[in-house]
C-alpha cells in the first residue's frame, strides 16, 4: 500500500510538472509565432501622398507642383513563402521626396512583416525565399496591412540605383512572403 501511495504521488507530481512546462511553452510560443495572424487580415487603403495633400488643400502652388508625382520605377509581386499579389511603384513627388507605393496588395498576415528595398534579384519559387537578407537592404518600416494600398517614405540619402527589388520580409522567420523586381 505504501509503495502504491508513493508511486501515485510521483505520477501526480510528474503530471503537474509536464502541465506547467506546457503552459510555459505556450506562453512563450504565442507571442513569438502569433498564429492568430493567419486568420486576421489588416486592410489599409491610403491614398497617394500627393492625392492626400490635394484633398486637404495643403498642396503647394507653383510650376514645380503642377508637374505632380512621377513614377520612376515599378514592379509586380511574385509569391514566395505565401501567395502575394499586387504592384509597387517608386514615386518622386513634386517636392522631390520619394516614397514606395504598394498597391492592391494581397498577402498573408504574419509576425514582424517589413517592407524592404533590396539589392537582391527576385527569384521565383523557393529559390527566392531567403535571398533578400544576403545583401544590402533598406528597411522602410513595418508592413501596415497585408491587404490594400499603402505608402512608405524612402529616406533622402538612399541611392535607388543600388536597389532593384522590394520584399515583404518576415523578420521573425527570415523569409520573403513575396517580392517585386523594380524596373524603370
Amino acid at each position: 500500500m505504501f509503495k502504491y501511495l508513493v508511486a501515485t504521488r510521483a505520477r501526480r507530481r510528474a503530471a503537474w510538472l509536464v502541465l506547467a512546462a506546457g503552459v510555459v511553452a505556450v506562453a512563450v510560443a504565442l507571442p513569438l509565432f502569433q498564429p492568430w495572424k493567419l486568420w486576421v487580415d489588416e486592410t489599409v487603403d491610403e491614398p497617394p501622398p500627393a492625392a492626400a495633400a490635394a484633398a486637404s488643400g495643403t498642396a503647394s502652388a507653383g510650376p514645380r507642383a503642377a508637374a505632380g508625382p512621377a513614377t520612376i520605377a515599378r514592379g509586380t509581386f511574385v509569391s514566395h513563402e505565401h501567395d502575394t499579389t499586387g504592384t509597387v511603384r517608386v514615386v518622386r513627388d513634386s517636392d522631390g521626396s520619394r516614397y514606395l507605393r504598394v498597391e492592391d496588395l494581397d498577402t498573408s498576415n504574419g509576425p514582424a512583416l517589413k517592407v524592404w528595398l533590396t539589392d537582391a534579384p527576385v527569384l521565383a519559387g523557393r529559390d527566392g525565399w531567403h535571398v533578400f537578407d544576403d545583401g544590402r537592404h533598406v528597411d522602410l518600416g513595418a508592413l501596415k496591412g497585408n491587404k490594400g494600398s499603402q505608402n512608405y517614405p524612402i529616406p533622402a540619402g538612399v541611392d535607388l540605383a543600388a536597389y532593384r527589388s522590394v520584399s515583404i520580409w518576415c523578420a521573425r522567420f527570415r523569409v520573403s512572403f513575396g517580392a517585386a523586381p523594380l524596373t524603370n
